[in-house]
């Protein structure tokens, strides 16, 4: 037991094996300290605080596919610390290979699998302390769930951003490109170039699409070490962040900090202000909500809008925008954005962080972004003066939806509904003609518990603007969107058609109004049609009635509430 100094207002007695003593300590946990032995504990490792090392390496995904050596380089840190690192593997699913695929609904129950993994074998072996290693979108929100629910010292490592690839492509460019080729716009020799050239090594998607919002945020949060949300994935920079937050995580065990000290309520208010500042993905909205459930944070969708009222889009980044996260590297990352955000007054330089000190201690010494850069424009000039996150209500959405709209797209839409029961066959109708300008196109019963998974929408948003239909069609969805998403789209829509929800109840030729400004959405019936429609309407026979995904729709919550698990009853 020893007297540590846990910040500036407190001092605890702290036990640096609160979790490990129980395994390996005294007679009757012998058989323990025997199978230890076999996997290559010494007597002295006993002694010491054990890190479990999550790491969600895999080579089915170039988001994962490096993740092995920073697992490695995370684990010299905590030995070089003083404490012992055992390494386990949790699993990935690569959403850009399954997108527009039935395998795109094991996408979001992946964060579920991911976050009950890492829970599980922390909880059972004993560890005091955890490093966990995300790359692909689900991999992140799973990582941080789990860290949450543990409340056990940790510190997360983001696997780091991709290269761009030839002439600036990345994933988007691929699915973009398919639409350009239905159009014949792109010739095939052209959309097997964009194919062959578009993704060229390790890392997460290049832009501000749900990898590098994710990996911003949980820096925002205060649970990774400053920059290590924006270093890309094979440089050196990023190895040596893995072999800090190994030595890091030993010094919280020794402090006694925990997640529930850094992860407070101003500390998700900070990272939904970056998340703006950027302008990151709608997933932020989702994932932000079921990160707070984990830790006991109370954390609504009006938290979204209330902060957004008053932060600015200053980030010029796809996929919207023109930059990548590797340009945004090259002139500092997120930490000058994240300064002049203190300066201004827009975040909390109080909350604690992973390095046992403030934000504001951690951006003291922060220099500004280099003169001249267009990236990140300054606070006279903003690329939107308030949130590109815009939750809507109205009949068509009581619980809420969430539309990302820059202002490129324009603030308001109003068209008649062109329906689609899948993504399938609204991929179908996009490419085949069937949807015209002054469309608004539904896609319906692909929420949280009707897809089930709430897959992303990236084919059908990809083809829209591949087919140069971006500016003359609006697309709502009770499913979401990729981070590559962009377009005049609206997603989370909430009930979801499974439930019954408004959006189930829509016919062809309706007439749907979205006003960002406003913040509305609507069907334009009758409340009494409204509801003869609703007495009429019967459930869809569900996708799966066995297997993980039976499980997940029986038991998910509403996108609204973040589509959880474990929501209380």
């Amino acid at each position: 037991m020893k007297t540590r100094k846990t910040n500036a207002k407190r001092t605890a007695t702290v036990d640096t094996r609160p979790y490990s003593r129980l395994v390996v300590d005294g007679v009757k946990q012998t058989p323990s300290r025997a199978m230890l032995r076999a996997v290559g504990f010494t007597d002295e490792d006993f002694a010491k605080p054990q890190v479990g090392i999550a790491s969600t390496w895999s080579n089915l995904t170039p988001c994962n596919v490096h993740i092995d050596e920073l697992a490695r380089r995370a684990a010299v840190g905590v030995e070089g610390a003083g404490a012992k690192p055992i390494t386990f593997n949790t699993i990935t699913v690569a959403d850009g290979i399954s997108m527009g695929s039935p395998g795109m609904r094991y996408s979001l129950v992946s964060r579920e699998v991911i976050a009950d993994s890492i829970e599980t074998v922390v909880g059972a072996q004993g560890f005091d302390g955890v490093v966990a290693i995300g790359g692909c979108d689900k991999n992140m929100p799973g990582c941080l769930i789990a860290l949450a629910r543990l409340n056990r010292p940790a510190v997360f490592v983001y696997g780091g951003t991709i290269k761009p690839g030839a002439d600036k492509r990345d994933v988007v460019s691929v699915f973009e490109a398919v639409g350009g080729f239905a159009s014949g716009t792109v010739s095939e020799q052209q959309l097997k170039f964009v194919e062959r050239t578009a993704i060229p090594g390790p890392g997460s998607c290049s832009g501000m699409y749900t990898a590098n919002t994710m990996a911003s945020a949980i820096e925002a949060l205060g649970m990774s070490l400053p920059n290590s949300s924006a270093q890309e994935a094979v440089s050196e920079q990023k190895r040596d962040d893995c072999s800090r937050a190994g030595a890091a995580v030993v010094e919280l065990i020794r402090r006694g900090i925990r997640p529930s000290d850094i992860m407070t309520r101003k500390a998700f208010e900070n990272a939904i202000v970056v998340v703006i500042a950027l302008g990151g993905s709608t997933n932020a909205v989702l994932h932000l909500l079921a990160i707070a459930h984990a830790a006991q944070v109370p954390l609504k969708l009006d938290d979204f809008t209330r902060i957004g009222r008053k932060v600015p889009v200053l980030a010029d980044l796809r996929p919207s925008g023109r930059y990548s996260m590797s340009e945004l590297v090259a002139i500092g990352g997120i930490q000058p954005l994240m300064k002049s955000l203190l300066d201004r007054g827009f975040l909390h330089g109080e909350c604690l962080t992973v390095t046992g000190r403030t934000l504001a201690e951690n951006l003291a010494n922060v220099a500004s972004y280099p003169a001249g850069q267009d990236i990140v424009h300054g606070f006279d000039d903003p690329i939107k003066p308030d949130s590109h996150l815009v939750v809507l209500y109205g009949n068509l959405a009581p619980e809420g939806a969430v539309a990302k709209i820059t202002g490129k797209e324009g603030f308001s839409f109003s068209g008649r509904a062109r329906v689609f029961d899948s993504e399938e066959t609204s991929l179908e109708g996009i490419l085949g003609g069937k949807v015209k300008p002054g469309d608004v196109v539904v896609i319906r019963y692909e929420g949280p518990r009707g897809g089930p998974g709430m897959r992303e929408m990236l084919s059908p948003t990809g083809a829209i603007m591949g087919k140069g239909l971006g500016k003359d069609v609006a697309l709502i969805t009770d499913g979401r969107f990729s981070g590559g998403s962009h377009g005049f789209v609206v997603g989370h829509v909430s009930p979801e058609a499974a439930q019954g929800g408004p959006i189930a109840l829509i016919k062809n030729g309706d007439r749907i109004s979205i006003d960002a400004s406003e913040r509305k959405i609507t069907l334009h019936i009758s409340a009494a049609e409204l509801k003869i429609r609703a007495k009429r309407w019967k459930p869809k026979k569900p996708y799966a009635r066995r297997g993980a995904l039976a499980k997940y729709a029986n038991c998910v919550s509403s996108a609204s509430l973040g589509a959880v698990t474990d929501a209380d009853t």
